[in-house]
């Protein structure tokens, strides 16, 4: 603990405008503050990595979501990893690692309630912000919550080399399930199925992507987890079994349309087959975060569970990275290594 005084100063990136399409560097500026004093159950942190994901784009639109938009001259948002620097709360001390939302800076000042602490001999920490964090949280509370897959289904998971993506289709594998993962690439198809073990894996780039599933998953699909939306998810569709189930997690190939697509996809298909489709926001469930942490870090520690990250130096290279996640440039979980 400290009396709360610290000297030094933060750089922070905020939103400058609200971008149309794509997002980019121009969007941002970087600014420099003193650092505050902290006030009684305050923490201060110095930022190790940052998580980048597509959820971000959302954030950037003046519109009612389920969460409030950054607003123009805000610090950008985003979860982070830090390293305590100063404290006035008892058992949080200089060294400890944090994981929680601080934004796109190189401190932050938050209470200690809105933090998580680490262990500092446990999973690197990154991980926190990938498979073991919010990402994996993600895959995790999907297939329990709604997928509830059996053995012998047959699961697609579209972004399948992706953060989220890469663990859901592994969690259906351990639940006996034929997976068919979606990827832009050859190289991400040939990882998701060689290194995570999908029985096969779909290049929405080169492929016609109907007819490649067809071939694949020759008995229909019964868990769909969808992460991509656009023509991927209209190929699915048509080839979903009765009472599937599908998980509405993100659709990155139409988050940086300026208005929302009208509900032109005739739906009477979920009546018909009885299909189940329900949104995944993982911060409904906050008991799962603890749940997937105990259940998983021993599988990140003897190699069953694998995961690949991206990794950009710099802060002032986030809004870069934000736009390679949003373009399918990534390859595994993003992350900003700020210090």
């Amino acid at each position: 603990m400290t009396d709360g005084t610290i000297h030094g100063v933060r750089h922070a990136l905020v939103l400058k405008r609200r971008p149309h399409g794509m997002p980019g560097a121009g969007d941002f500026e970087m600014v420099e503050e003193r650092l505050p004093v902290l006030a009684p159950g305050e923490v201060l942190t110095r930022t190790l990595f940052l998580s980048i994901d597509p959820y971000m784009r959302g954030r950037l639109y003046d519109r009612t979501s389920y969460a409030a938009p950054v607003q123009v001259g805000g610090v950008m948002t985003g979860e982070s990893v830090g390293e305590v620097v100063g404290s006035t709360v008892p058992g949080f001390a200089a060294g400890d690692l944090v994981v929680g939302t601080r934004g796109w800076q190189t401190h932050a000042v938050t209470e200690a309630k809105a933090l998580v602490k680490l262990d500092r001999h446990g999973a690197p920490p990154s991980t926190y912000l990938g498979v073991l964090g919010m990402p994996g949280v993600t895959a995790y509370s999907g297939m329990t919550d709604i997928g509830r897959v059996k053995s012998g289904e047959t699961v697609v998971v579209s972004a399948a080399s992706g953060a989220v993506g890469s663990v859901a289709g592994q969690l259906a594998k351990r639940a006996g399930a034929r997976v068919i993962g979606i990827a832009g690439g050859a190289e991400k198809c040939l990882w998701v199925q060689e290194t995570l073990g999908f029985d096969d894996c779909i290049d929405h780039r080169g492929m016609d992507i109907a007819a490649a599933l067809l071939a694949a998953c020759p008995h229909g699909i019964d868990v769909y987890f969808e992460n991509v939306g656009g023509a991927v998810q209209q190929a699915v569709f048509s080839q979903l079994n009765p009472f599937a189930r599908v998980i509405m997690c993100g659709m990155v190939a139409q988050y940086n349309d300026e208005l929302a697509p009208p509900p032109g996809a005739n739906l009477a298909f979920v009546v018909r087959k009885r299909v189940r489709i329900e949104g995944l926001i993982v911060t409904d469930k906050p008991e799962r975060f603890p749940e997937w942490r105990a259940l998983a870090a021993p599988w990140v520690a003897d190699g069953s569970l694998k995961y690949r990250e991206t990794v950009v130096d710099g802060l002032e290279n986030a809004p870069e990275a934000l736009a390679q996640v949003l373009s399918g440039g990534n390859f595994g979980k993003m992350v900003v290594k700020v210090a």
